[in-house]
Order: structure tokens, then C-alpha cells, then sequence
């Protein structure tokens, strides 16, 4: 291609501080080294995440960023090495990689491949450099992906090949709410036919929760969001029931013991906060409940409960990325997707071009919005 070994000029939204809107600027982006892999970034999505760090709830980012985390695209070149992945190819990015070879990667009972980079948030990929500069100021990555700018550097272990025919502005949704949510149901919860189960937030990811919960054969699903808004929807992709807390004037925990004879079988906390997560612990039954974390919550939060809680035998886990082993697994989900196992379409509620990204925040902060698409 002509573009091979050359730094590419595009546009990217660059985050330059907490609180500040997102600044669509002419950046650079250097060609990609060894075992990397540079993407044309079609189609990205707007996650409660990436809102984190706009609003300053992770303390450890530095800036300046790109972020975005959730996408599909085309390979536009390689670095030397990469296998598998040739320009030309159908790809997702992927936040969690997979390197097949460290201690997590070989247990299958784990999908955290030791060279993650949340929690670490150094602003880097791999070779400890990032690949974006801006007015001569080097850029930093987010999450091994960046994907809020038109070309972007991943390395290959962070990159799954998918299906040729693969609608890229749909299954974008693949690099993090739906595999998240519906992964979590799935692998994380290994939800039981005629269980009941509680989802506390009802945004992209935890609607995901609720079609996992569906496909598990749940006898009832619980939907809970303070936005009543949200109900019609939730609904539609399977909640038997919703709930909002701001009705009851007592914990909500006992609110739901009391529909559900002692507690829910399963919770899924979607929310990133605390207080959420602890009535979700709460709100399980104490001889046999699970909760499951899937929201990020805030950089400095500690989470406090009554140990006697686990001691009467409910359990915590935690799901990132909803348990899937990334390259092995979103090919196939991909495929899923495209024999109709599922649909991903009602989840996508805004389309936007990428100029647009600051609305797109604006419909997410507004609860106006289940995923926004921008595309490029």
C-alpha cells in the first residue's frame, strides 16, 4: 500500500485534561514496528469508560489521550513479525490481548493476559512508546487500543482478524459492550436455566447482561436503572421486570428479597459505584447468590461490606471483558453474530460522524443514549 512505512496524517480526538471536551486535531501516526499492527478505524463506539477518564474519575491517566477502546476496522500495514493478519483484513481492536503464552493466557479458567494494560494506564502499548504525536507532543494510548482517531497502532496480540463480510459499523460492538455483557451472563455467572437474576444499570453493556441471561434461560430477569427510560428497551431485549430504586423509600436489597423469596440467584452490577455494588451483593440470596462486578469504578474507590455476607456462602467475581479469551473468541462471536444467534441492533441508538463525538458524549452523559456509533 502506499501508505506502508509512513507516517500517515489523520484526525483523532484528542483528550488534552479531565473536564475539558474532546478536541478534533491533526495528529501523526507513525507506521507500525515489530509485532504491530496499524488499523483504519471505521467504525468506534462510545463507552461509559472512556467518560471515566473525561470526567476525571481516573486519577493515574496521563494526558494528553486518545481514547477509545471499542471499534473495527481495516488493516492498513504490519510491522515485521506479525503473522496471521495481513492489510486488507477485517479486525477488531482488543483492549484485553491475548499473547497465548503467559500463565493466564494457558488457564482456562482466566482471560487476563499478563500483558494487559488497564490498571497500569503507563499510556503506551508494548515497546513502551506510543505511536500518535500532536503539535509535536507525543500522545499517549489508551488501553493498548486508541481508537477516537482515524488510523491507530495496536500491538498483535491485541487484534483480532473477523469475518470479510462482517458489518464493521455493528460489530464494533465486539471490542468491549456486548462480548462484556453478554460474557458475563455466560462465562462469569455461568447463569443457570430458571435462575433469577438482578442487572443494576441498563446502558449498553448491561442490556448485553440481560440477552446473556436470556440465552441462559433465566426464568426471570430483573432490569434496574434510576432512568425509567430505559424500561421499554430493556424489556424488548428480555427484562421480565423493571425497577426503579428511586420508588422506595427503604434499602433496595430488601425491596428485592422481598420479590424474590430471600434474594436473586445472580446480580450484575453495570454501574461503576460502590453503593451499587454493595446493595448488588446485598441484594443476592445468602445461601447461594453471586454478584458480579462489571462497572469501573472510580480510581480511589474502596469497597466495604459485612464479611458474614460470604461467610453464608454468596460469592463476589469480578468479569472483564465478560470472561472471553479474546483473539480465540471474537472471531467466533463475529460469526455468531452474522448466523443471527443474536442481535446486536437495538443496541446501537445513534449514529454520528466522528466531528461529532462531543455530542455523542453529551447523549451518553443525558441517558439519551445506549451506544452511540461514531463513524470515520
Amino acid at each position: 500500500m502506499a501508505t506502508t512505512g509512513k507516517i500517515i496524517k489523520c484526525k483523532a480526538a484528542v483528550c488534552w485534561g479531565p473536564n475539558k471536551p474532546l478536541s478534533i486535531e491533526d495528529i501523526e501516526v507513525a507506521p507500525p514496528k515489530d509485532h504491530e499492527v496499524r488499523i483504519k478505524v471505521v467504525a468506534t463506539g462510545i463507552c461509559r469508560t472512556d467518560e471515566h477518564v473525561l470526567s476525571g474519575e481516573f486519577s493515574n491517566i496521563q494526558f494528553p489521550i486518545i481514547l477509545g477502546h471499542e471499534s473495527a476496522g481495516i488493516v492498513e500495514s504490519v510491522g515485521s513479525s506479525v503473522t496471521g493478519i495481513k492489510p486488507g483484513d477485517k479486525v477488531i481492536p482488543l483492549f484485553v490481548p491475548q499473547c497465548g503464552k503467559c500463565r493466564s493466557c494457558l488457564n482456562p479458567e482466566s482471560n487476563i493476559c499478563t500483558e494487559a494494560a488497564f490498571g497500569q494506564h503507563d499510556g503506551t502499548i508494548l515497546a513502551n512508546s506510543t505511536r500518535f504525536t500532536c503539535k509535536g507532543i507525543s500522545v499517549n494510548n489508551f488501553l493498548g487500543a486508541s481508537t477516537f482517531t482515524e488510523y491507530t497502532v495496536v500491538d498483535d496480540i491485541s487484534v483480532a482478524k473477523i469475518h470479510d463480510d462482517a458489518p464493521l459499523d455493528k460489530v464494533c460492538l465486539f471490542g468491549c459492550s456486548f462480548s462484556t455483557g453478554y460474557g458475563s451472563a455466560i462465562n462469569a455467572a455461568k447463569v443457570k436455566p430458571d435462575s433469577i437474576c438482578a442487572v443494576f444499570g441498563l446502558g449498553g453493556v448491561g442490556l448485553s447482561v440481560i440477552i446473556g441471561c436470556k440465552v441462559a434461560g433465566a426464568s426471570r430477569i430483573i432490569a434496574i436503572d434510576t432512568n425509567p427510560n430505559k424500561f421499554t428497551r430493556a424489556k424488548e431485549f428480555g427484562a421480565t421486570e423493571c425497577i426503579n430504586p428511586k420508588d422506595y423509600d427503604r434499602p433496595f436489597h430488601e425491596v428485592l428479597a422481598e420479590m424474590t423469596g430471600g434474594g436473586v440467584d445472580y446480580a450484575f452490577e453495570v454501574v461503576g459505584s460502590i453503593e451499587v455494588m454493595e446493595s448488588a451483593v446485598s441484594s443476592t440470596h445468602y445461601g447461594c447468590g453471586t454478584t458480579i462486578i462489571v462497572g469501573a469504578a472510580p480510581t480511589s474507590s474502596k469497597m466495604s461490606f459485612d464479611p458474614t455476607q460470604l461467610l453464608s456462602g454468596r460469592t463476589i467475581k469480578g468479569s472483564i471483558f465478560g470472561g472471553w479469551k479474546s483473539k480465540d473468541n471474537v472471531p467466533k462471536l463475529v460469526c455468531d453474530y452474522m448466523n443471527k444467534k443474536f442481535n446486536l441492533d437495538m443496541l446501537i441508538t445513534h449514529k454520528l460522524p466522528f466531528e461529532k463525538i462531543n455530542e455523542g458524549f453529551q447523549l451518553l452523559c443525558n441517558g439519551k443514549s445506549v451506544r452511540t456509533i461514531l463513524t470515520l
